[in-house]
């Protein structure tokens, strides 16, 4: 009988094993058949030139790499720069100065100051108020989407707030089951992404798109004027994407459950005054969030005002951690990523690439000249919510495409504030890869809070076209009632 039973343990795990092996090598062929499919077609691309057609290449095979694959994403990211510079497409250069870049260190600036105010205490509170109001994981879930949607009127930045709030996440997730963490870590940036339309500032691209047109033509979106367009339509996307997402991805079984992640002490600190420390540090984030706020009037970037706003919360004395409590905060394989993968972003531009990609759908906007009104707005709608696809940066996708819609919709005798108003937030739809925002690449990259890439394609899929849709109906009801006419 033994015998037997072991006959067919043995019978069991060899058809278990040949399971997995077919799944692997039916998802092993898909990504070679798709990576000599891309080959051929960029190679037959008679526009580009050798360099444009090798940073293609190499882009759209991490795009593959990184949806198909469990290898870090930050290796494949700098694998490709290497084999970019490797084929002579671009100088030894574009790896160097891949740390160079803005984002990057207003990452590091964002981390650290997410450490600061977890150190504090003040990271505690804020959680504690949050379970105040909802102690159970489903109503908590909503609150904490309800924290984030404010944010976006005082932090200028969808990684800075992805970086601040990640202590905060991870506290309150630490009585949460590994299926309810990665819902947590698709969620929780969707929903700062989708807020990023409320106000001027929710987004340096915002700025940039406005500045354009203020240069280019005597039109101009004032900051009130953005937030009567802005918060209705963000309120109603936020709302309905956190509705989706917690339907697709959060386990039906665990909603009405209690959140037990906090320790008598913790529940406790929400009753006492502020010490010293979260004084001190509320200072500081007061004084940040000027510093944000007024990038306008002091000319300084965002990136580097953080900076300056880390190295205030690690003063000798005063600040209130350690440099060496800073340092140790930052999530450093995320930091390579990034900059690889802007770094790549960039190749693109510098090669013709995203030349070539702007001509071919102004081109194709061009075809629409006598459509009706819905068609060219829906033809808008969908070059600039698919952008985010192969331009990964935020602010080149209003650089590269901004000029070119407003001449366009000069061209044609359209509104050019309200192409770009519009042509912005279609922009603000980046979710489909965790390469497509660094919001989604602080939460991809974090050891406790990660999540599929799969999941989130699969997300994206079933939001883009509700996406442009409730932008059509906005712009043909509200928008329009509010005085923005094509």
């Amino acid at each position: 009988m033994l015998s037997g039973m072991d006959g067919y343990y043995k019978k069991s795990n060899e058809l278990n094993v040949y399971s997995l092996m077919a799944q692997l090598s039916t998802k092993t062929f898909f990504a070679i058949s798709l990576q000599i499919l891309i080959f051929i077609l960029v190679l037959e691309i008679d526009d580009l030139t050798y360099k444009g057609k090798v940073s293609l290449i190499a882009f759209l095979f991490a795009m593959v790499y990184w949806i198909t694959t469990k290898i870090p994403a930050g290796f494949v990211a700098m694998a490709a720069i290497v084999c970019i510079i490797l084929m002579r497409a671009a100088d030894e250069e574009l790896l160097y100065q891949a740390l160079a870049q803005e984002v990057v260190w207003l990452m590091i600036g964002a981390f650290i100051i997410g450490e600061a105010v977890k150190n504090s205490g003040l990271g505690d509170r804020l959680c504690q108020f949050i379970m105040n109001k909802a102690n159970k994981k489903g109503n908590l879930l909503f609150a904490l989407a309800q924290i984030l949607l404010v944010s976006a009127f005082f932090i200028p930045s969808t990684s800075g707030r992805a970086a601040l709030s990640l202590p905060i996440v991870r506290q309150i997730s630490k009585g949460f089951h590994i299926e309810e963490k990665r819902a947590l870590a698709i969620i929780v940036p969707v929903v700062i992404l989708m807020s990023t339309s409320a106000t001027l500032i929710g987004a340096g691209s915002h700025l940039i798109g406005v500045a354009l047109l203020e240069s280019t033509t005597n039109q101009s979106i004032s900051y009130v004027q953005w937030l009567v367009w802005g918060v209705p339509f963000t309120l109603i996307v936020t709302l309905s994407t956190y509705l989706i997402a917690k339907w697709l991805l959060w386990p039906k079984s665990t909603e009405e459950e209690e959140v037990h992640s906090y320790s008598v002490d913790h529940t406790t600190r929400s009753k006492k005054p502020m010490d010293e420390k979260e004084k001190r540090a509320l200072t500081l984030i007061a004084v940040l969030t000027l510093g944000w706020m007024t990038q306008g009037l002091h000319g300084y970037d965002i990136g580097f005002v953080t900076i300056m706003g880390a190295l205030l919360f690690m003063a000798p004395s005063y600040g209130v951690i350690s440099w060496g409590q800073g340092i140790k905060s930052v999530s450093w394989h995320l930091i390579v990523f990034v900059a690889a993968a802007t770094a790549m972003g960039n190749v693109l531009v510098d090669t013709g690439v995203v030349e070539w990609m702007e001509g071919e759908m102004i081109s194709v906007l061009h075809l629409f000249e006598n459509a009706p009104e819905w068609v060219i707005i829906f033809v808008i709608l969908l070059v600039t919510v698919t952008s985010h696809l192969y331009i990964h940066s935020h602010t080149t996708r209003a650089v590269i495409f901004i000029p070119s819609l407003i001449v366009f919709s000069e061209t044609m005798g359209f509104s050019p504030s309200a192409v770009v108003f519009l042509s912005l937030v279609g922009m603000n739809y980046c979710l489909t890869f965790p390469v497509s925002s660094k919001a989604l690449l602080i939460y991809y990259e974090e050891d406790e809070l990660s999540f599929d890439a799969e999941k989130l394609f699969k997300l994206s899929f079933v939001l883009m076209l509700p996406y442009i849709l409730l932008m059509m109906i906005f712009y043909f009801t509200y928008w329009k009632w509010t005085g923005m006419h094509l």
